[in-house]
């Protein structure tokens, strides 16, 4: 009979190869699916690699489509540092985002006739309420019934997306969309500058490594931070010694729903500039993939969410090349989640077979 015996301490260097090894280890089982689509696996991975990585322009699109995917890695990473396991992420995008458009482009686009220069930060800060808001209600029924938090913020992930296909045939409808379902759009003094010229690279690069670098410093050097590590440890055990897990809850719940909410601001000032139902090709859902690559490290999920980012928009030349279908970017995500959850169980445990 095999049993896993829980190791006194993990190696370090054992936590920094795990998921080196989980990635190299999906790419492996990667290659039998090129080889069964009758595709040349170097060739294949060389052209993933060189149109995610390989030119200013597969550079370009690479960090534009990594934006939102580390918001919502950072949104996933806070929640699940206190073992509240936000499902959710994908609602609370498509809530900030409408809430982004609310602020900023109804009213005949003119924003309660409001400076830009004040209309700007109310707009993305009701975008973190509505995104904040969306997690509160999982938390709380949480903390205080035992509700399930996967089930209900999986679920309020389609309620929001029936919502807003309401919305975008309804008050919010562009009418000179010519009877295509999205949103007003933004006015333009609300949208965000290029980084990089004749490029499609938004400031909201800067602001995602920025939330990133203060996440980290959170987690580092505050009382929340600790408060959030001693939850996510054992609840019982911290609530014993004095931590306040309801409040601690509550303010990872607003802050993880805050990160996720800006997610979709920052996509429709950076990028779009009004809602459609195909906004995010589910990237609530590949937050919590990004999340643990990185191993909930914020740091971590910057070069999680390029990695990533790298792969879906290499998947794209690939195909056009070799013929192998996008969904292989697909898989290769899937996979590295499913590896990198099994190469930290290792770390963490031994396999002992028993007599």
């Amino acid at each position: 009979m095999i049993r896993l015996e829980r190791r006194h301490q993990a190696s370090r260097t054992a936590l920094v190869l795990a998921p080196i090894g989980a990635v190299a280890f999906t790419l492996a089982i990667s290659a039998l699916l090129v080889l069964w689509a009758g595709a040349p696996v170097g060739r294949t991975y060389a052209l993933l690699l060189q149109g995610g990585f390989g030119s200013v322009f597969a550079w370009s699109e690479t960090l534009t489509r990594a934006i939102p995917l580390i918001l919502t890695g950072l949104a996933a990473t806070v929640a699940f540092k206190a073992r509240l396991f936000n499902i959710g992420a994908e609602g609370q995008l498509y809530a900030g985002a409408l809430a982004a458009v609310a602020v900023g482009g109804m009213h005949g686009g003119t924003g309660f006739e409001l400076s830009p220069w004040l209309l700007f930060p109310l707009m993305m800060l009701a975008a973190a309420v509505a995104g904040a808001l969306m997690l509160l209600g999982p938390a709380l029924m949480k903390n205080r019934l035992g509700v399930d938090e996967v089930v209900t913020t999986l679920l309020i992930n389609f309620i929001v997306l029936l919502g807003v296909s309401a919305l975008l045939d309804g008050p919010m409808k562009d009418p000179t969309a010519m009877g295509w379902p999205q949103s007003v759009s933004l006015q333009s003094d609300l949208e965000l500058g290029k980084l990089i010229a004749q490029t499609r690279v938004h400031t909201g690069l800067l602001w995602a490594v920025s939330l990133a670098v203060m996440v980290w410093a959170v987690f580092k050097y505050t009382v929340l931070g600790f408060d959030i590590r001693a939850v996510g440890a054992n609840a019982r055990a911290a609530a014993f010694a004095g931590v306040p897990v309801t409040r601690t809850v509550v303010s990872v719940a607003l802050l993880s729903g805050a990160l996720a909410g800006l997610a979709g601001a920052i996509e429709v000032a950076g990028r779009t500039s009004y809602v459609t139902l195909d906004m995010s090709p589910g990237y609530g859902y590949t937050g919590i993939v990004i999340a643990m690559l990185a191993g909930l490290h914020p740091l971590g999920v910057i070069a999680a969410g390029v990695f990533v980012a790298g792969v879906l928009v290499g998947a794209d030349t690939m195909s056009r090349a070799v013929g192998v279908p996008t969904y292989i970017a697909d898989v290769i995500v899937a996979a590295s989640l499913i590896a990198v959850l099994v190469a930290t169980l290792l770390t963490q445990y031994r396999v002992r077979r028993s007599r």
